[in-house]
Formats: structure tokens, C-alpha cells, sequence
């Protein structure tokens, strides 16, 4: 225990105020003084205001970051970007104070904020949940504390009312923010407290940390027990398209095969099917109605007496509280296909807050793949989502091996339940908590030498061999940099001399794959639970390459992070994270626009690479021509019109039924096709001016689909993506030539992810070498999204002493014209 550290700092942003407290540690008593609190109306605003508001608390009340024990965070459940603002930003201060991070209940914090008031008898917290929807939890007020009685759980806010009116209680004290909604819904079930009691407080939230440490839950003390890393938020619910996804495939309709071998489809139709195996060709995706037949002979085969039947199998699709996974033999590389064989499968149910694990089995052929772990972590994943804490289930006494499968996961033996099986057989009773996915943060592309005592590149220096010495023998200044504007959580570190000491990314790319896309919600999830790991890894990857044992947040000179422009639910983790990291360093905080990010990568590996150029930025979100004058000095030339080149790859992707993402795919057929197959449109080839459309295009390569197929005739893949890629890369480049032309400049340079397609470089070559003109391309793993080229940006930002305030907030839009 670090006796210099005695202080606790908590808030929360589940609502629209942010609550914040600050409290005296009193590890003898397991006590909590509140030293300091306030709440303050945010309007959507706690992004802005949450870590200027902590700094003044903590100034006010006389406390240095170097005081605070642990930070405590309401995890929800409420807005879900609310809840992830206060997640992510405690995420980051509590990794760069090296400190444990412990959640707690928002709805709890309720509960004690009136308990604290002189509240006694039965209380009713009742929180918004957005779409005329409501989390209602109920408390026992005592003068020995706040009791939970019930689970967290969401519920139509009609259907709540109905509930209490059969449950009449005068006397049933009621708070909570729906109320600023629905109080006409509620007012006649109970006493209304006054408004101030309706949302969480600081002075309620370290309430309800010192009755989670008296009854053992954690310890605000042990950084070890509470890893940042592991705190993620308390949904209750599914995404909108998980949700949509469960009723679809509930219906027995051939859903899964996504009609691809109809006479007419549409760009969604082949969603469901996009599904794609991992290395060992094993696909995992929700169960679908379709296989229930699969799943009942597997359940014959391996459960014996006690399998269950078809009509008990497909019971189960479709409830809200049930969660079934499969997982099938297929090939990597293609989409998953109707007839790929079932080898897995589980099931879950979720209730009063626990996961009861219901079904597990592997076909014996497949086993020691480790299916059925990745199948329990991924039935554990949604229904955390669900609001499960735990889990438990039974096992037979004579099952060594699954009893070690769940010992590992952290199951724990509880009882025994006498002669459970049919067959007479003992059931183990085990219980533990929710296995985890964790998204794994590998490098991006090369980096410096990771050899002790040498770094190879540009700049490179002698520094001490590992173990040696901790003093970086480096240039300085050394950034660490995050990138999280769509579906990849990235990190990177950069030092002075311009070298990527790390540069690691985790992709999010199964998770959305089986949408045909990125799902947004889903994004956002996945960047909060990952960005933890994220950036721990590219600390110790840049350790190694400056030959010391460790590197912490406190020995960075400044923390960068993508703010804009992107999906901004995705961003706000980053910033949110990012912001939190630099005031627990008491450094410099720099934001990036994830555009100028692509245009610095082509720095990356061509150090004397410089300004002026025209540089094409084509990616999933963004097709522009963009005339460099100088770092930082930008004029775009065109735009898209409607979709950007990726958009364009993944939607014709989608309707051959060829899965996400789109592009890797659509390149791999096109390189076995005729690309003058099919005469599709080239759109604005001879508009006059450089601007794009993509969408006629995409609108006449699925027109000459539905066609084909109602002609009955067999669609030939590799010349329609042949086709359709050449009618994209000719007009790529003859615009490309003009804005060549009419600037003049002596370079041109590619960015984004559709930078990395084969077709497009080789004619970008050809046209370079035929107008004269240097050609620079980002090497392939710096196309995509990736931290280092937001690195790289920082780096000139932390120069030119470009740092913002902690009141910056993530933007969806980004003008690269306009300085920031």
C-alpha cells in the first residue's frame, strides 16, 4: 500500500450531470470521507466539462494527483456515450496514475445520494434509457445503508408503469432522471423525491464504493485487482443490430445463405452471410433457426440422455434473455457459407444479473481448437451487454475436463447437486465471472529495432542495453499517440528523431463482419474495452526498442489522439481516454485530424519525403484530391459527391455476397478477371472539374447482378470485380493527372485504405512515370488506419506547440482546409 496516496477520485457521466467526488481513504475502517463534491448540469456537454470540472475540484480541495489511491467510476447504466465518456476518461487517468480503477453503480450512487438525505423505507430508482425506455432498480433504505433488491434490467416505460400498478405501494419513496420524462407515468406509484435526489452525486458514489469495499467487492488500494483495463460499462442491452440480428435469425427462412443464389438482391440481403472463419476455419456467429436441427444431433451425440430436442433448441431464439452461439467448419477465405457443418455451439440465460451457462458442446472432431472457450467468452460478451455480472453453471462430477475448462476461466466450485443427470450423476455447481474477448493489440508494419543497444532507421542512437539503465538515451520528445475513429483501436509511440518505437492496432473487423459493415454502437464498445491493452502494449513494444525495462505514461512529453473527423461515438473513447491519460501525466495533450493522418503516412519509411504534392485520400469514408503547398497548407481539389471508394468497394462486395471487408476480396477476384468485361459507367470522367460519384456506378454493378441472376445465368465474380474495379481506378487517375496538371506539383502520394489496392498502385505508377512526376506510396500496413501516422502528425503539432485544452471534444465532421 502506497501510504502517500490516501485519496479517492470519483465521478460520473451517465445522465446529463456529471458527478464528482473526492474522498479520504481510511483503510483501518474501510471508511471514505468526502473531502470535496459537486454536480453540475452538462447538456450533453460532459465531454467538455468533466476534466476542467475534475482539475477545479481537485485544486479547490488542495489535492495533487499524486495523492490519489484509486479512481471510482459510475459504469452505467444510462446514456451509453455518456457512461463511455466517464469510462474512458477514468480508463486514462487511472493507466497514467498507475492506480486501480473500481466501477460502481450509477443507479446506486442514486440510492445513496438519497440515504445520505434522510431517506428510509422502499426506494424505486427509475433511469432514462432513450427510446421511451427505463432501468429500474429497487433499494431498501435502512439506517444500515442502501440495500440492492432487484437486478439491473431495461423495460418499455409503459410496461414498468403496468408492472407497479399491480405491485401498489404508497409508501414506495421514487427517484431517478425518467421522471423529467415520465412522471406522469409514475407519479401515482409512490412519493416522489425532490429533483436534486434524481441523479447520481459525488458524495452517493463514494457511498456506494465504501459499501462495495465493506462487503469485499473490491479494495481501493490494489492496482492489481482493479486493472483499468478490466472496468467496462453496464448496458443492459444489445447493439440495435444485434438485436435486429436475433429476431432475424430466429425465423426459420434460409437467412443465413443471404438469399445469394435469388434472381434479385439487394446490397443488405448478404449481410447475414458475412460471417468469415479464423485460421483454424472455424466461424463463429449467434445461432441461427436454420441449424437447430444441427444442434439437436450434436446434442444427441454428445449429451447422451440428457440432450435436448429440436423444439427445446429453437425455444430459446428469439427471447431477450437467451443468448446462443455457434461456431462451423469453413473456409477463411470466403464468407460463410449455408452449408458450412455446425462443430460448436452454446447457450446462455441471463437473469437477476447472472449468466446460467445452459449449454455447451463441441463435436469430438473438432475439439482442442478451443472452441468451446471462444464460444462461452462470446454467449459471456452479450449478455454482459444484457447486464450479467456473473456466471455460473452445472457439470457433471465426473467431467474433469470441462471442470478444468471453467477453473481456467475462473469458475469456482460452490455445491453439489445429487443425482442431477437422468443417469443419476452428481452436478457440480460452479460459479465465476463473465469470460472476456480481448481484442489482441498486434504491431502495425515495422517499427524501430527492437535489439538492445541499436535502433535502426533514421535518426537512430545509441541507448543503453535493456536492464541496464531506465534513462532514455533518445531524442525527446516522446509521444504516444491513439487513433480510434472507426472499428480500430490503435496505439503508437514516437520519439524526437522521428522514429516509431511502437506501432500496434487491434481490429474490430469479426465483430462487424457479419453486418456487412461497421456498426457504430458496436465500435464504440469494442474501442472501450480494448484501448486499455492497446496502449499498454505499445508502452512495452517501445520499451524494448529503447532497450529500458518499462516505459510509463509519467516519462511521455505529450499524449495525441485522433479528434475528428469519424464516427464520433468511436472518437470520444479515444479523446475521452486521451484527455484522462494527460492529466493523470500532467502533460501535454495534442489532437489530430485523422485526414492530415493519412497524408503523413506516406513519412512513414520515406523520411525526406516533403511537400508539395497532390496526394489521392481514398478510403471508406473519404474520396479527395488534395493539393499539399506545405505541412499543414492544404487546398482539396474534389470530393465525392455521394459514396467514397471504399463505400463503393464494400457495397459491391456485399451484394455478390463476398462478405466485409470489401475491398481485400473484390481485389483478390478482380486480379483473376477481365476488366473489360462489362462496360460500367466511369462517372464524371469528363465532368470538367475534380470531383467524384461513386453511387451510379455501385447503382449499375447491382442492376447488372439482379439482371444476370433473373436471366438465370450463372454470375462470373472475377469480371464483374475486374469490371467494376477498372471503372473506379480510370477515374481515380485521369483525375489524378489533371490535379497534376493544373498544380504542378513534382509529387503525388496516396492515403487511406484503398490505398493499399494492387490495381490502383499499378496504375498510379504508370500515370507518374508518363506525366514525370515522383510517385510516393505509404507502405500497405499504414494505409488503413493506424496510430503512427497520427504520430507523425503530433510530433509537428508538439514542435510548433499546438496543444489543446482538456475541454476539446471529438468531432464526426473535419475540415481539412481549416487549421486547428
Amino acid at each position: 500500500m502506497n501510504t502517500q496516496r490516501s485519496f479517492v477520485l470519483a465521478f460520473d457521466t451517465a445522465n446529463e450531470v456529471i458527478a464528482i467526488g473526492l474522498g479520504k481513504l481510511d483503510a483501518a475502517t474501510q471508511s471514505i470521507e468526502c473531502v470535496a463534491s459537486v454536480e453540475v448540469e452538462a447538456r450533453r456537454a460532459s465531454n467538455t466539462q468533466l476534466l476542467p470540472r475534475i482539475d477545479e475540484l481537485c485544486a479547490q480541495a488542495g489535492v495533487g494527483r499524486g495523492e490519489i489511491a484509486c479512481v471510482a467510476v459510475g459504469r452505467g447504466p444510462g446514456s451509453f456515450t455518456g457512461v463511455r465518456i466517464a469510462l474512458a476518461c477514468a480508463k486514462g487517468i487511472a493507466s497514467a496514475l498507475e492506480v486501480g480503477l473500481v466501477g460502481v453503480s450509477s443507479l446506486d450512487a442514486v440510492a445513496w445520494g438519497a440515504w445520505k438525505a434522510s431517506e428510509r423505507g422502499s426506494l424505486l430508482v427509475v433511469a432514462d434509457a432513450m427510446r421511451r425506455e427505463v432501468y429500474p432498480v429497487e433499494y431498501r433504505l435502512s439506517d444500515a445503508g442502501a440495500e440492492r433488491v432487484t437486478a439491473d434490467r431495461v423495460i418499455k416505460a409503459d410496461a414498468f408503469a403496468e408492472e407497479l400498478g399491480a405491485t401498489s405501494a404508497s409508501d414506495r419513496l421514487i427517484a431517478g432522471d425518467a421522471l423529467r420524462k415520465y412522471v406522469e407515468l409514475f407519479e401515482g406509484a409512490g412519493i416522489l423525491l425532490p429533483e436534486a435526489l434524481w441523479t447520481p452525486t459525488g458524495a452517493g458514489l463514494l457511498m456506494a464504493l465504501r459499501a462495495s469495499w465493506r462487503a469485499g467487492e473490491c479494495d481501493p488500494f490494489d492496482a492489481e485487482r482493479h486493472d483499468p483495463a478490466f472496468a467496462l460499462p453496464v448496458y443492459t442491452r444489445l447493439s440495435d443490430a444485434e438485436e435486429n440480428e436475433r429476431q432475424r435469425l430466429a425465423r426459420a427462412d434460409g437467412a443465413l445463405a443471404g438469399k445469394r443464389g435469388s434472381k434479385h438482391v439487394t446490397m443488405n440481403d448478404t449481410a447475414i452471410a458475412n460471417a468469415r472463419a479464423n485460421g483454424e476455419g472455424i466461424a463463429y456467429k449467434p445461432l441461427d433457426a436454420c441449424h437447430v436441427a444441427d444442434v439437436a444431433a450434436l446434442e444427441a451425440a454428445v449429451m447422451g440422455t440428457d440432450a435436448w430436442n429440436e423444439t427445446l433448441v429453437a425455444d430459446e431464439l428469439g427471447r431477450a434473455d437467451r443468448v446462443w452461439w455457434a461456431a462451423y467448419a469453413a473456409d477463411p477465405k470466403m464468407p460463410l457459407s449455408a452449408e458450412a457443418p455446425l462443430v460448436g455451439y452454446a447457450g446462455g440465460w441471463v437473469v437477476d444479473g447472472d449468466l446460467q451457462i445452459l449449454k455447451v458442446g463441441v463435436d469430438p472432431a473438432w475439439r482442442r481448437h478451443g472452441i468451446a472457450r471462444v464460444l462461452l467468452a462470446r454467449v459471456a460478451d452479450d449478455a454482459r451487454n444484457l447486464g450479467a455480472r456473473t456466471s455460473s453453471l452445472e457439470v457433471r462430477a465426473a467431467n474433469a475436463g470441462a471442470q478444468a475448462l471453467y477453473a481456467a476461466l475462473g469458475y469456482e466450485v460452490l455445491g453439489r447437486r445429487p443425482r442431477y443427470y437422468s443417469d443419476g450423476e452428481d452436478a457440480l455447481i460452479m460459479q465465476g465471472p463473465l469470460p472476456t474477448i480481448t481484442l489482441a493489440a498486434v504491431p502495425n508494419g515495422a517499427v524501430a529495432d527492437a535489439r538492445p543497444g541499436y535502433v535502426s532507421g533514421p535518426g537512430a542512437t545509441e541507448v543503453a542495453p535493456y536492464g541496464e539503465s531506465d534513462v532514455i538515451a533518445t531524442n525527446h520528445p516522446l509521444i504516444l499517440a491513439i487513433e480510434s475513429s472507426c472499428d480500430e483501436t490503435a496505439a503508437a509511440v514516437i520519439d524526437g528523431g522521428g522514429v516509431l518505437r511502437s506501432d500496434v492496432v487491434a481490429t474490430q473487423v469479426d465483430f462487424h463482419a457479419r453486418f456487412g459493415g461497421v456498426v457504430p454502437e458496436i465500435a464504440s464498445r469494442k474501442h472501450i474495452e480494448a484501448i486499455c491493452g492497446v496502449c499498454d502494449e505499445a508502452l512495452d513494444v517501445a520499451a524494448a526498442s529503447l532497450g529500458r525495462s518499462s516505459l510509463r505514461w509519467r516519462d511521455l512529453d505529450a499524449v495525441a489522439v485522433t479528434y475528428a473527423p469519424g464516427l464520433v461515438g468511436a472518437l470520444v473513447v479515444g479523446v475521452a481516454f486521451a484527455k484522462g491519460a494527460a492529466w493523470g501525466a500532467d502533460i501535454p495533450f495534442i489532437v489530430v485530424n485523422h485526414l492530415e493522418g493519412h497524408l503523413y503516412a506516406n513519412k512513414i519509411g520515406l523520411e525526406d519525403f516533403a511537400p508539395p504534392a497532390v496526394v489521392s485520400l481514398v478510403s471508406g469514408g473519404n474520396t479527395l484530391l488534395v493539393h499539399m503547398a506545405d505541412w499543414g497548407d492544404y487546398r482539396v481539389l474534389g470530393a465525392t459527391i455521394d459514396d467514397a471508394v471504399g463505400e463503393a468497394f464494400d457495397k459491391v462486395a456485399k451484394a455478390l455476397g463476398l462478405g466485409y471487408p470489401g475491398g481485400p476480396v473484390v481485389s483478390k477476384f478482380a486480379a483473376e478477371g477481365d476488366p473489360d468485361a462489362i462496360p460500367f459507367p466511369r462517372a464524371m470522367l469528363h465532368s470538367g472539374d475534380l470531383r467524384f460519384s461513386l453511387s451510379g456506378l455501385k447503382t449499375a454493378v447491382v442492376t447488372y447482378i439482379n439482371n444476370e441472376r433473373a436471366a438465370g445465368r450463372e454470375l462470373n465474380v472475377p469480371d464483374i470485380c475486374a469490371s467494376f474495379t477498372a471503372a473506379v481506378v480510370d477515374v481515380q487517375v485521369a483525375k489524378a493527372r489533371a490535379a497534376l496538371r493544373e498544380t504542378g506539383a513534382p509529387t503525388f502520394c496516396l492515403g487511406g485504405g484503398v490505398a493499399a489496392n494492387p490495381t490502383l498502385r499499378a496504375a498510379y505508377e504508370q500515370m507518374c512515370a508518363e506525366e514525370g512526376v515522383r510517385l510516393v506510396m505509404p507502405p500497405l500496413a499504414s494505409c488503413g488506419d493506424n496510430a503512427g501516422m497520427i504520430a507523425e502528425v503530433a510530433l509537428d503539432r508538439y514542435r510548433a506547440g499546438a496543444f489543446s485544452p482538456l475541454s476539446t471534444d471529438a468531432l464526426a465532421h473535419g475540415d481539412l482546409e481549416v487549421p486547428y
